[in-house]
């Protein structure tokens, strides 16, 4: 059974998040979570908590069973646009340059491999 953890209005742009979402995208989670711990962007511990509470929410729905012998894996990780904040900034001649400070939803799947191997 698979489980789902969301974050929303993340303040990093998508472009940055999807950098670190890609390392881990179908990896198991333990080899994740280490990927997530020695990457060098601030948008990794973001990630990391998301994986963590996935995992509890995971362990929530299946009562009685182990992540560690069930072998969880990032099923699906997906990052979407969110809102915008958009800013004047003073720029020459008495202009305004418009600052967009972007943010993001991130959602995260997570599914144990016997599970999947049954279905198919």
């Amino acid at each position: 059974m698979e489980a789902v953890a969301k974050l929303n209005n993340c303040p990093t742009s998508p472009r940055k998040m999807r950098l670190v979402v890609d390392l881990i995208r179908g990896e198991r989670v333990e080899k994740a979570l280490h990927i997530l711990k020695f990457t060098n962007k601030d948008a990794a511990e973001r990630v990391e908590k998301l994986l963590l509470s996935a995992i509890n929410n995971w362990e929530q729905k299946n009562s009685g069973s182990r992540p560690e012998e069930s072998q969880l894996v990032v099923k699906s990780i997906m990052v979407g646009g969110g809102r915008q904040l958009k800013r004047l900034r003073p720029a020459p001649q008495g202009r305004g340059y418009r600052i967009r400070k972007r943010s993001n939803h991130v959602t995260i799947v997570v599914d144990s491999i016997n599970v999947e191997s049954k279905t198919n």
